[in-house]
């Protein structure tokens, strides 16, 4: 492979990024593939001497870089609100993001009128957030913990773990599908313990 075409190879790559991040609903992600093609189009930029394309490239990595900061040290103002399977907002919820919540949890059962422990997140007054299961002896089972895509950057579930003690509960279980949930798992402090999870809070 000569020089040239790696060259190419590298703006190719950088350019490919910069379109993939704008077909990803979370701007977290977006801004943050976004910034990884944009430094390797600066690269290109540079070994092929096109000095404007550096430029801008270098103005979009500063741009982004300034917003994931921000976003960052931004604290979101959440609200928790107490609810049940069969609750209004619990079923306005689930059926805004049905589709989305299937996606996430291939096999789900969309019906939670059986549980007796549920929690809407609510930011700005829009529902973001969802947490069902059933509690008993201070313990929850999950059946579902399902968060928007905007949202989907952790601070949801770091909300939850923080103010769940305050509803008497110590400890979490999850026995649902985890085939695109691991990393949520992971950062929430969740630990595998054979065929489930578990949190302590």
């Amino acid at each position: 492979m000569n020089t040239a075409t790696i060259f190419e190879v590298i703006g190719y790559i950088g350019s490919a990024l910069v379109l993939l991040s704008f077909m990803m609903v979370s701007v977290y992600k977006l801004r943050i593939v976004n910034t990884i093609g944009s430094l390797f189009c600066v690269i290109y930029g540079l070994l092929i001497h096109a000095y404007p394309t550096v430029v801008m490239n270098i103005a979009l990595v500063a741009i982004n870089v300034y917003y994931l900061t921000k976003m960052l040290n931004t604290e979101k103002n959440y609200d928790l609100v107490k609810v049940s399977g069969d609750d209004g907002l619990t079923k306005y919820t689930i059926d805004l993001y049905k589709d989305d919540i299937a996606k996430c949890f291939p096999g789900i059962s969309m019906d939670f009128s059986g549980v007796n422990c549920g929690f809407v997140v609510c930011h700005k007054g829009k529902p973001v957030g969802i947490m069902l299961g059933n509690l008993k002896d201070h313990t929850v089972d999950i059946k579902l913990d399902y968060s928007i895509p905007e949202y989907r950057d952790f601070s949801i579930g770091e909300f939850l773990m923080s103010n769940l003690v305050h509803e008497s509960i110590d400890k979490l279980i999850y026995k649902g599908s985890d085939e695109n949930h691991k990393a949520y798992l992971s950062k929430t402090g969740f630990v595998q313990k054979g065929d489930h999870y578990e949190r302590i809070l």
